[in-house]
């Protein structure tokens, strides 16, 4: 088999490989960054900009807030709030403070974020009021000691702040009573870090500064062990690949998608804004409105996004009618870009969609497509610099170009492991460093990637992954149910969807007194979105329930 015969197909002024130890530590990078770029502007939202000599001031008290309240090098903080400027000022500072990021989804039910918070042994959280009701709730059975509150008008200014919290709190009512002793605001924790110094943490290479949560290829949510030197490196590999195609300190890029999900946490919090790239912040990527009302405040060059996000867009009249001459590049990733998706998008927007592939265990990106138009809609594009890619057969052996099976990553960015799980890192990493992606697929004779299905029972939905093993055990724990099987079946718009298979212990159990109970404890992309009463399940000979059996049903 040819080595790396993707090579040739790299867009001019892509090296083969990148340094992943240009520096030793995150904290490094971004300190230059920070003084490269002082003036410029480096994160916006709802029309408020901080610069980053700003970022660098407030980052710096928020990381002596965590030491004065004894948060110390190696504590867990989890982060756990939508799109908003407290989210880089608190990443930053907890990371100068040399402790350990968990970005937590702010949609996690209780249940959800219980196991997160004590699985990973959380100590302190700065957390979106509009959820904090649910921690109030489980906050007893964690070490969540330090709990940072804010909310969405807390970083605009005075009046517009007003403005905002009124309409989120008495016209739209999202944020239900809490009471949690002991509370700051995040405004208060800056300014009480103004009262003290700040000696900035610098963590070796292979210290683990980010804790990012999935359940992997199978089993329960398991944090990712990622280091200094995963990220640096993924952050290198994403500039190499774009940055003949952006001018240094002069992009705006839109970020609809969560920070505390890794493909926006690691390309556009990290790669472009060491790049000098002002980012766009959308509180809520659902609401197309701001989208379209960002488009028109700036000169977007650069977009971020999932399959179901562009497809809404193409969709959408306000964004139909946008002018897209400085928007250069699109990158999809999360799930499967569509080829009709992308077509529309081409041809609306003159600009093509990249589909990328990684995960999570990867930091997350490990191919992306070339941008300079020689990319292959229906691939997921070239492994970035510096990354090995196969496929191997069941046995792991590497097998011939064209033929099908397993998918696997080698490369700096590939994760240290899962915390407090060396089993299932072993699972996952094999002992020469390659990491098992459960995806099937081939490579062209081009050295192009294609995914063709999924060898574990993963379900995808709109790019976040969903675990049968956590479906199927909220749905046992309903007293009237005795046996389920969950899956993925296709959906137009997220990909996937959940199905639930049940046979009844109850023969009075509906199907929305079951739906009600999944909303109850889990996230709304996990709540299955069809049910099938059956008699029995299908099973293998020792009893295993046969998913692969009710796909198609």
């Amino acid at each position: 088999m040819e080595q790396r015969p993707w090579l040739k197909n790299y867009p001019t002024g892509i090296a083969a490989n990148i340094n992943p130890d240009i520096y030793t530590c995150l904290v490094d990078m971004f300190e230059d960054t920070f003084k490269k770029f002082a003036d410029k502007p480096a994160f916006t939202c709802m029309g408020k900009t901080i610069t980053f000599k700003e970022l660098d001031k407030m980052s710096t008290q928020f990381g002596a807030y965590l030491r004065s309240r004894g948060i110390d090098k190696g504590d867990k903080i989890a982060l756990m709030m939508p799109n908003m400027l407290q989210y880089p000022i608190a990443l930053f500072g907890a990371l100068r403070a040399g402790v350990i990021v968990v970005n937590t989804n702010p949609l996690y039910t209780p249940r959800e974020m219980q196991h997160q918070f004590t699985d990973a042994g959380v100590k302190a959280i700065v957390i979106a009021e509009m959820f904090a009701a649910n921690l109030e709730k489980i906050i007893a059975k964690t070490d969540i000691k330090t709990v940072i509150v804010t909310n969405l008008g807390e970083m605009q200014s005075y009046l517009k702040g007003k403005v905002v919290n009124f309409m989120v709190r008495s016209v739209k009512k999202m944020v239900p009573k809490f009471n949690i002793p002991n509370t700051v605001s995040f405004k208060e924790a800056l300014s009480q870090g103004k009262k003290f110094t700040l000696e900035p943490h610098k963590g070796s290479s292979d210290e683990t500064i980010l804790l990012q949560y999935t359940g992997g290829t199978t089993g329960v949510s398991k944090g990712a062990m990622l280091t200094n030197r995963n990220l640096i490196a993924n952050m290198q590999q994403i500039r190499a690949w774009m940055s003949p195609f952006l001018e240094e300190g002069n992009e705006i890029a839109l970020s609809p998608l969560p920070m505390y999900h890794i493909f926006a946490f690691s390309v556009n919090c990290l790669a472009l804004m060491s790049y000098g790239t002002h980012t766009v912040l959308v509180v809520n990527p659902r609401d197309l409105s701001s989208i379209v009302k960002e488009f028109k405040n700036y000169n977007i060059n650069l977009l971020t996004g999932v399959n179901t996000l562009f497809n809404a867009l193409v969709n959408d009249k306000g964004f139909q009618a946008l002018d897209f001459s400085s928007l250069k590049i699109t990158v999809g990733g999360g799930m499967a870009v569509q080829r009709p998706v992308a077509e529309k998008w081409q041809k609306l927007t003159g600009c093509f969609l990249a589909e990328g592939f990684g995960m999570t265990e990867s930091s997350p990106v490990a191919t992306t497509n070339p941008l300079d138009g020689s990319g292959k809609l229906g691939t997921i594009g070239l492994p970035v610099p510096s990354t090995d890619m196969r496929i191997v057969d069941d046995a792991g052996k590497p097998i011939e170009i064209g033929e099908i099976g397993e998918i696997q990553i080698k490369g700096p960015q590939v994760m240290k492991g899962y915390y407090n799980r060396p089993e299932e890192t072993a699972k996952t990493i094999t002992s020469d460093g390659w990491l098992c992606t459960g995806d099937i697929g081939k490579m062209t004779e081009d050295g192009f990637f294609q995914i063709v299905d999924r060898k574990k029972d993963m379900i995808l939905v709109s790019g976040f992954n969903v675990f049968p093993n956590e479906i199927e055990e909220v749905v046992a724990g309903h007293p009237k149910v005795l046996e389920v099987a969950a899956v993925g079946i296709p959906h137009e718009k997220s990909g996937e969807v959940v199905k639930i298979f049940v046979v009844k212990k109850d023969k009075s159990l509906k199907e929305e007194e079951l739906i009600e109970f999944c909303r109850q404890n889990l996230t709304g992309y996990k709540v299955p979105k069809a049910v099938a009463f059956m008699e029995e399940l299908p099973k293998t000979n020792v009893g295993k329930i046969l998913r692969r059996e009710l796909r198609g049903k």
